[in-house]
């Protein structure tokens, strides 16, 4: 009786470990090269292409793109025993590794052929597309293999660079790995309207199977450092890059999306004094109209804010008409600031890419049926008219 318990209890035993002894087939993480950013460039050999080629390391191709692979953790060719990171270090946190071709497939099965350790992208944070290549071929084009690839989230940000997108992958801070940096400033959202809604690689790919105009969000780089500025517009049917919009047509087109918040308006009073308001809560609501073949959108915007910066200082008694002259005026030039927008949406582009669609889409369907292979060219043509009120609902701490 005794042995039949004791064998019970070593069976229980090994059964519990064999269960606890790890996945067969896992991988260490410091046996893999793990890339975080993906950029993509018109092509361009790089030295290291050139000089194998000439050694007869070349196979068919065409330098059609060049692709950047961020690599994190990263080492450079001068490795010193300084903590990885520092100023001081010859090590960096990451390393960007360039290849070209007219395959993004092939392209990454080529760094096997110089890497001893494989590129997994299941962390993949942000794809970079220069505008430049986004002008000779469409985003699907670009990123069909991204799309089908399953190691790749669908989640990961996508965003376009003025100049090359190496050098927006590029940090002059060794300790910063830039595809964690340009994915930290989109969190910036709730406190500035001049940054757009992330655009998720799921996300694009849905607005480009709905056949729609979309925007995404513009990175400029100098001497190592980035910054979001303004929008790059994408033609529905081809899905190529055709224009921009700026902060400022930024700024406007966030008081016709309802989800983004945040931001600052600026003024001046009439002796010339800045002053600043800040908003705190958004409401807008666009209304759309359908009369026979016609069809026009009302947009009302209402906010409620903080006056945060008043250079004039006015006297406490002036404060209350002050006060609704300001109001006035902040509403005044959010209302030329959409007007500017909208003017370059439907006379320069003639594309809608402030989603006055999807207000159709929803309350008259019968009516987007009709529109909707054609609708860019209906948006142009469409009537907007718009009313912005702005409600000072408090000074700020005041030491008065």
């Amino acid at each position: 009786m005794i042995f039949f318990r004791l064998l019970g209890r070593i069976t229980c035993v090994v059964t519990i470990l064999s269960l606890l002894s790890g996945c067969w087939s896992s991988r260490e993480i410091e046996d893999l090269s793990l890339y975080v950013a993906l950029g993509i460039d018109v092509g361009q050999e790089t030295e290291f292409e050139k000089n194998i080629a000439e050694q007869g390391g070349r196979y068919p191709k065409l330098d059609n793109i060049t692709a950047t692979v961020q690599i994190a953790p990263g080492y450079s060719s001068s490795q010193k025993s300084e903590q990885s990171g520092s100023p001081a270090s010859g090590k960096t946190s990451y390393s960007n590794e360039r290849l070209s071709g007219d395959s993004l497939l092939q392209i990454f099965r080529q760094f096997a052929l110089r890497r001893d350790r494989p590129l997994i992208g299941h962390h993949l944070k942000v794809i970079v597309i220069s505008k430049d290549i986004a002008k000779k071929y469409g985003l699907d084009q670009l990123l069909d293999f991204v799309l089908r690839d399953n190691d790749i989230r669908p989640n990961c940000l996508v965003l376009i660079s003025h100049h090359r997108a190496v050098d927006v992958l590029t940090s002059n801070d060794p300790s910063r790995i830039p595809a964690f940096y340009l994915t930290g400033i989109t969190n910036n959202s709730y406190i500035s309207n001049k940054i757009l809604e992330p655009v998720s690689l799921a996300k694009l790919d849905a607005q480009m199977q709905s056949e729609s105009s979309f925007l995404l969000q513009n990175v400029l780089n100098y001497n190592g450092e980035d910054k979001f500025s303004g929008g790059s517009i994408f033609d529905a049917k081809t899905k190529k890059f055709i224009g921009e919009l700026s902060q400022t047509d930024l700024e406007a087109l966030s008081w016709l999306r309802p989800n983004q918040k945040g931001g600052v308006i600026k003024t001046y009073s009439r002796e010339g004094f800045t002053v600043i308001y800040e908003i705190k809560k958004k409401r807008t609501k666009i209304i759309p109209k359908v009369d026979g073949d016609n069809i026009s959108f009302h947009v009302k915007a209402e906010s409620e804010g903080w006056m945060m910066e008043d250079w004039r200082n006015p006297e406490k008694e002036e404060k209350g008409a002050y006060k609704d002259e300001l109001e006035k005026d902040f509403a005044k030039l959010v209302e030329q600031q959409i007007k500017q927008m909208l003017y370059k949406l439907q006379h320069t582009y003639k594309v809608d890419v402030a989603d006055f669609r999807d207000t159709i889409r929803i309350k008259y369907p019968k009516t987007w049926k009709k529109v909707k292979d054609h609708w860019d060219e209906i948006f142009a043509k469409v009537p907007i008219t718009y009313e912005v009120k702005t409600r000072i609902v408090n000074p700020g701490s005041s030491t008065e």
